[in-house]
């Protein structure tokens, strides 16, 4: 990992990608803030990633069903559980390291990926033809995590309710149907609010 890697976004990233979006600094901060806790990268340089077991299996088409990490959890899920998380950090590349092993492609479609969390799955709306441009992408620095969410809010035609700060509608989109369950409407709102507050 390069020594000059940049890992978090300056005043000036925020501002350019406001001023594209049509939205305030404030509202992507509080996007930023919420999908992971403000830092898109570990301390040894690599991109933050979360590993989504029932995205796998759809990426699979059912094959590894049976598959488990090094630490015996499962790897793939008929649906969502947050119980095959575990912990965040290494432990997430880890899982990722285990499944790629039966599916490279599948493995990183399946995880969430730096200052913003986007599945790798949305690689085309984030502007990359195949996954393995786009995880190029995610290690390469905080700007280009920055640049893939621009690319998808636009290309999901999220820009209006961010605009808006209508944080349901953006977190039911940007989160899926499980928003509710880890409040991320609210603490957007309430990190919009802080980052407002700052001016």
């Amino acid at each position: 990992m390069s020594e000059t890697l940049q890992r978090t976004l300056t005043d000036a990233d925020f501002a350019r990608a406001a001023k594209e979006l049509g939205v305030e600094v404030a509202a992507i901060r509080a996007v930023a803030e919420v999908e992971a806790a403000g830092a898109g990268f570990l301390p040894d340089g690599r991109p933050a990633v979360l590993f989504e077991a029932h995205i796998f299996r759809q990426h699979c088409n059912g094959k590894h069903h049976d598959m488990v990490d090094r630490k015996g959890v499962p790897l793939s899920s008929a649906t969502w559980n947050s119980k095959l998380y575990g912990a965040t950090g290494a432990n997430q590349h880890n899982r990722l390291e285990d499944a790629a092993k039966a599916d490279w492609d599948a493995a990183h479609k399946a995880c969430s990926w730096g200052t913003f969390q986007i599945l790798g799955a949305n690689h085309k709306v984030c502007g990359f033809d195949d996954v393995k441009g786009f995880v190029d992408a995610m290690n390469s620095g905080a700007s280009a995590h920055l640049d893939a969410f621009v690319k998808f809010i636009k290309g999901s035609n999220l820009d209006g309710a961010l605009r808006k700060k209508d944080w349901k509608t953006f977190a039911r989109a940007y989160n899926g149907p499980g928003y509710t369950q880890n409040a991320y409407d609210r603490k957007m709102a309430d990190a919009y609010a802080r980052w407002k507050a700052k001016g």
